[in-house]
This record gives structure tokens, C-alpha cells and sequence, in this order.
């Protein structure tokens, strides 16, 4: 693995100048917005890929993308899911434009509740529902709820885990012990007071922590995809779901990214029944919207929380929650453009996708692997998939990750930021494979000859 950083660091050297030659107006749009936006981006973060500077993009379309310097890019980011049924799709596009001759927001409900709160019950199972503007309000939101419900503090987590921005989630596990984890920015208590995080795939550590009684809900993703992709052990899930009845705990669904598994999200394919289901970012076409799902007997405990509770602020929901053009946006996805068909098509690209990759990678005896799940893929710098995070962690390498990811790049190929992370969409052709397939070789070929 040395002797490949090195060869890697040489390439990154190489592609970073072709990038400064290729992208001149990316340059100076990044030394313009340095006036105004922190690391000269709109998000921090924004500037967190291995480019010279941020690469801007002039519009979007389907799974292709026009930067600053008309340069035209095959996209399998998609806006790290925001976008996994591709960008601007005509019906979301449509419906959007049609809303917005008839309102924007009016912190009332729009004449298309009734028919979203159907296609979110047909597209996930869940008979209940509740909008958020984000995932991450939305798991803040199910956690008061869950603790309102429980009479219980506690949260369990596993390691690796995002759950957005939601302070409870940001921890990290050193000897067994769940403490901040250190990037977090201005955390001033111990958020291990009151959150256990253990490790994925691992039910005896589940059921020692939930056997004191003290914790509210289990939250989880059903795969990690956050810390490198991680999957489930067959039955692991279902043993959640167990464990949580058995010692009277609640267990939250995050599937803000599994979503990819197929129409319906991991749960209802493996015909687990959450107590809580979050799902955001594509499910109204890339516009920030999320929500929470539920069950009969869930919204009758939470209903008879919140009228015995004194009047005021409970906490829960925002003043954009639920506008008009988020129900717009969220019906036209889930009834028109996440549709049964879309989903075949994207799961059987991404297998094909899945195969070809693996093939190259076998060909050239590298002990690296790609792990799916649905449409979407992650390549992984070890020979097995990874089962928790501490396997994931040990698998990273910050120096080929950027020399493959700049590589692609160059070449009109976007994959998603601080991982290997591929997403097929409704949208991506056999041809875009192809482009990737083609440039991803050359990469292979370029890092073994560097």
C-alpha cells in the first residue's frame, strides 16, 4: 500500500495542475467569493474535495452537469443523494413552477396534504406522517418524541454513524466509552451523559446496553453509509426490531441514504417495521425537505404526549416545515419520478456498474472491493467488506481517494466527496456507465504506472 500512496501522490500532484489549466473560471469565481463566503463557498464544506479550488457549476440536468468552464460532467454524486433521482427531474421541475404561481409557504397546509401523506404511506408503508425541512430536524424531532413517549433519556447510536447535525449523534467510541467526537465545533457538555454508542453488526453490545432500561430508542441507518459503506449481518436489523420490543425501547429507521435499496427504502424490502422512519433529501427532488413516519399506535402515545403537555413551544417542527411547495415537490417525486420502473432501471445499472468494477479491480490484484447497496456503490480500499466501523476506518486512504477522485474528475466523472460513494439514478444511461467504466481503468492504470 505504500509503494500505491506514493505512485497516488505523484498523480494528485499531476491532476491538480490539470485542474488550475482546465478551470480558469472555477479560479477566479473561488478568489471572488472569498469576500463573502467562509473558505470562499457557500458551506464550508463545499471546499472539502481535492481540488485546487471549488468546482462551479452553471447548471444541472438529469445526472450531467455544466461547470463555469462549459465543461459537461457525468454525475454520480448527485448531491450525496440529494439528487439520486437525478437533477431537476421535468415532473418536480413542473410541479414546482406550478406552485409557485400559488404560494411559496403560508404555515398552513396546502390542498395536496391529503395526496402527499398517501404517497408517502404507499412509498414507505408507514400510516402516519410529519414534514421536516431537513433529515436531520427530522431525527432531532423523532428523538423528542421518543423520549416524550419513554419516559427515558437515553439514546443508543452506533459508531460511525450521521444522523446530520444532531448534537445527541456526534460521538465517537474510544475504549468502550462513548465521548464528543472530536471535529465537533462548540459542544460544551459531555454528550456521553446522556447517548451510547456501540458497534454495528454487534447485538450482544445492543442488548447489555439496553437491558438497564434507561434507553428512549434505538437510531440507526439499517446499512452505515457515512463512515464508508457499511452492511448489515443478515438478521441484525431484525434483531434490533427484537431487542428493542423485548426491553420496551422504540427503534428509528434512518433512511435518508438506504433509501437507494429500493422503492420503499431497506425497511419495507426486508419487511422490518420501524417504530420511526426518517427519510430526507431526495424525496422531493433536491429541494431541502424530509420527514417522519409512524405507526397507529405510535401517533396515538405521541398525540396524548403533546395535549397533556402545558401550552408553548414544544420543540418540534419549524415555520417552513410542511410548506406548500415541499408537498409540491414531495408528491411529484414519489408519484412520478421514484416510480417501480425507475427503480429496476437503476438497480440493474448499478449492478452491471457493480460487476465491471469488480472485475477491473480483480483483474489487477487489488485488495480493495465494492460494496452495494441498491443503486448505490462504494469502493473500498480492503478485500472484504467492511462489518463495523473501526474495519471501515482502517480501510481509508485519504491519498488514493483524492488521486482517484481528482483523476475522474478531470475527466468529467464527479463520485461524492470524502468517500468513494457511486449513485445510479432513474436518469443514468448504459453511455454514462461506460464513461465511468473507461476513465475509472485509465485511473487504475495511471496510480499502477505512476
Amino acid at each position: 500500500m505504500h509503494a500505491l500512496n506514493s505512485q497516488a501522490k505523484r498523480l494528485l500532484v499531476a491532476e491538480q495542475a490539470r485542474f488550475s489549466r482546465l478551470h480558469p473560471q472555477s479560479l477566479a469565481l473561488a478568489k471572488r467569493t472569498q469576500s463573502h463566503f467562509l473558505y470562499g463557498v457557500p458551506m464550508h464544506w463545499m471546499n472539502d474535495w481535492s481540488t485546487p479550488a471549488p468546482l462551479f457549476i452553471k447548471s444541472a440536468q438529469g445526472v450531467h452537469l455544466t461547470c463555469a468552464d462549459d465543461i459537461d460532467y457525468t454525475d454520480f454524486c448527485l448531491g450525496d443523494t440529494g439528487a439520486m433521482f437525478g437533477h431537476s427531474p421535468v415532473a418536480v421541475a413542473q410541479a414546482i413552477a406550478k406552485q409557485a404561481n400559488h404560494g411559496l409557504t403560508a404555515m398552513l397546509p396546502s390542498t395536496l396534504a391529503p395526496a402527499t401523506g398517501d404517497a408517502l404511506s404507499d412509498f414507505f408503508g408507514l400510516p402516519f406522517w410529519q414534514l421536516a425541512t431537513t433529515a436531520t430536524d427530522a431525527n432531532r424531532f423523532v428523538l423528542r418524541w421518543a423520549r416524550a413517549v419513554t419516559k427515558r433519556n437515553k439514546l443508543l447510536v452506533f459508531d460511525g454513524c450521521y444522523h446530520g447535525t444532531v448534537d445527541d449523534t456526534m460521538v465517537d467510541v474510544v475504549n468502550t466509552k462513548t465521548i464528543n467526537r472530536p471535529s465537533l465545533l462548540g459542544q460544551v457538555y459531555d454528550l456521553g451523559l446522556h447517548t451510547v454508542s456501540v458497534p454495528f453488526n454487534d447485538l450482544a453490545a445492543v442488548e447489555q446496553a439496553l437491558s438497564k432500561g434507561d434507553i428512549a430508542c434505538v437510531l440507526t441507518e439499517p446499512a452505515l453509509t457515512n463512515c464508508g459503506m457499511v452492511l448489515p449481518k443478515t438478521g441484525f436489523i431484525e434483531g434490533l426490531r427484537a431487542l428493542t420490543n423485548q426491553y420496551n425501547s422504540l427503534l428509528v429507521l434512518d433512511e435518508t441514504h438506504t433509501i437507494s435499496t429500493d422503492r420503499g427504502g431497506w425497511a419495507k424490502a426486508h419487511q422490518v417495521v420501524p417504530d420511526f422512519l426518517v427519510v430526507g433529501k431526495p424525496i422531493a427532488g433536491g429541494l431541502p425537505a424530509a420527514a417522519y413516519g409512524f405507526s397507529h399506535d405510535m401517533a396515538k402515545r405521541m398525540q396524548a404526549e403533546k395535549d397533556q403537555a402545558p401550552a408553548g413551544h414544544s420543540g418540534i417542527g419549524t415555520t417552513l416545515s410542511g410548506n406548500m411547495m415541499t408537498l409540491a415537490a414531495i408528491h411529484a417525486t414519489l408519484t412520478e419520478v421514484a416510480t417501480e420502473v425507475a427503480y429496476q432501471h437503476m438497480l440493474a445499472l448499478a449492478e452491471t456498474l457493480a460487476l465491471q468494477l469488480s472485475t477491473m479491480i480483480k483483474t489487477r490484484k487489488l485488495p480493495w472491493n465494492i460494496t452495494r447497496l441498491g443503486a448505490r456503490l462504494e469502493l473500498q480500499f480492503c478485500a472484504t467488506s467492511p462489518t463495523n466501523a473501526v474495519e471501515s476506518r482502517r480501510a481509508q486512504n485519504d491519498i488514493l481517494e483524492s488521486a482517484i477522485h481528482l483523476y475522474l474528475l478531470n475527466r468529467g466523472v464527479l463520485l461524492t466527496p470524502f468517500h468513494n460513494m457511486m449513485l445510479v439514478s432513474p436518469a443514468t444511461s448504459q453511455d454514462d456507465i461506460a464513461r465511468l467504466i473507461k476513465h475509472f481503468d485509465a485511473c487504475l492504470d495511471a496510480i499502477l504506472a505512476a
